[in-house]
């Protein structure tokens, strides 16, 4: 059995900042993701993104690549494709963490272990959701890197920045969407104004959205703000949005909906190890209780002395997410004896600096793009997070891979099937007025970044 000082689970900013700075204090890391190679969610593929749409996607693309070659040092073991099955009380004072790779079962025993596990979309229960054309802008982000799938007129709905950054990487990949309909209203953004001097604080961030709504402005994209009672319509699949805004009544024909409605926590792996939880209002999500170290409070009968850092612990965006792991990897040297008192609070003044700055801006993003009423209103789990849940992955997989090696078709193939979407290659096959996914020049639709 491999036996390291930490193991990291996830490989996105906050996993792989943390791995580098604790190898870079001697630390012997195992850093384990589910996809074969590191990015997470938010640099995936970082290296597809072309220098066009570099340009335009900002600092993104150059921090990724920047994260992933700080992996390229002595003391870390990258083990991508890894689905972390279970993690345990190991060899005191330690963990083992058992994870299949390969179709093989594997395990590891770690002195301390990081989650860095990441986020996921808030589900947006809107009536309709179900139809076959109906996907999340995440999921959308993954078609069209991974497949090179785009929507001829797709409509954006729901709430947030991620929704104007997969806009423009529409447009970069050759295809306009139809239009945004946004369900934060003016009323929102008056009360983020209270927040307004976080803008200063989190100016690089706030610019960035600034920039993508004038890329957006300019290519005529529209944008509907204050939309609700929406409603998504279609016999077989997506054929357009029915919602009300100002007391009129809209229709919007579309062949495919991407829904985004912020980010929560990824609360799986952190239940399942019965770390405590909070419901934080600003958010409207559960968080785990960490210290400003990342160091995670434990229920009874929970795993004491895990971490977790990055948007597991609290939504906080890709660099304060990089600035958490390197706090938490800083401490866990510590507690482990390769740096001293002293020189962690030495090495972690500068990087708390930043992420308040960092942080700043986060209230008045919470405050500007929260959940829409029809989702805040449903009635909530009275079970809450103290419930018993199923270990971290005990869950029998779902079966889907097997299914697509039986049908021979990829993962993208099958999506385009049920979404009416067609792989790029092969939409020139598609009648012109027939719903189908766009062709984009020269396969760019594998090109844009993610943030």
């Amino acid at each position: 059995m491999r036996e390291v000082d930490l193991a990291v689970v996830g490989a996105g900013p906050a996993g792989m900042a943390a791995a580098a700075e604790a190898a870079q204090a001697g630390l012997r890391v195992a850093l384990l993701d589910a996809q074969p190679s590191p990015g997470g969610q938010v640099y995936r593929d970082i290296y597809r993104a072309g220098q066009e749409q570099e340009a335009d996607l900002g600092a993104a693309p150059l921090e990724g690549r920047r994260l992933i070659a700080g992996l390229d040092r002595p003391g870390i073991s990258l083990i991508g494709g890894a689905e972390v099955s279970a993690i345990e009380p190991g060899i005191a004072p330690g963990y083992r963490l058992s994870y299949r790779q390969d179709e093989a079962a594997e395990t590891l025993q770690a002195r301390r272990v990081l989650l860095a596990t990441g986020g996921l979309e808030r589900p947006m229960p809107v009536p309709g959701r179900t139809l076959p054309g109906v996907l999340t802008v995440g999921a959308g982000q993954i078609l069209l890197r991974q497949a090179g799938l785009l929507p001829r007129r797709g409509v954006l709905l729901g709430t947030g920045p991620l929704l104007y950054l997969f806009a423009v990487q529409m447009m970069h990949a050759g295809v306009t969407p139809t239009a945004l309909i946004e369900t934060q209203t003016r009323g929102d953004l008056a009360r983020a104004m209270c927040h307004l001097g976080g803008i200063f604080g989190g100016w690089s961030y706030m610019s960035e959205g600034w920039r993508m709504l004038r890329l957006l402005h300019r290519a005529g994209v529209p944008r509907i703000t204050g939309a609700h009672e929406v409603v998504i319509e279609g016999e077989q699949r997506a054929e357009a949005v029915r919602f009300l805004r100002r007391g009129a009544q809209h229709r919007l024909p579309c062949d495919a909906v991407l829904l985004h409605h912020g980010v929560v926590p990824n609360p799986h792996p952190a239940r399942a190890l019965w770390l405590a939880h909070r419901w934080m209002p600003r958010q409207h999500c559960f968080t785990p209780v960490c210290d400003d170290w990342g160091e995670a409070a434990a229920t009874e009968g929970g795993l004491e002395g895990v971490f977790v850092a990055g948007d597991g612990a609290g939504i906080v965006g890709p660099r304060a997410a990089e600035l958490q792991g390197r706090i938490s990897a800083l401490r866990i040297a510590e507690i482990l004896g390769r740096i001293d008192l002293g020189t962690r609070d030495a090495l972690a003044a500068p990087l708390r600096r930043q992420l308040r700055r960092d942080l700043a801006v986060r209230p008045f993003l919470d405050a500007a793009y929260p959940p829409f009423a029809e989702v805040d209103g449903l009635d909530r789990d009275e079970t809450g997070p103290g419930s018993p849940l199923p270990a971290f992955g005990t869950a029998l997989p779902c079966g889907v891979p097997g299914i697509l090696a039986e049908t021979g078709e990829s993962g993208g193939e099958t999506v385009a099937d049920a979404a009416g979407w067609l792989p790029v290659g092969g939409a020139d096959d598609a009648p012109p007025d027939a719903p189908g996914a766009e062709k984009t020049a020269t396969g760019a639709a594998c090109h844009a970044g993610e943030a």
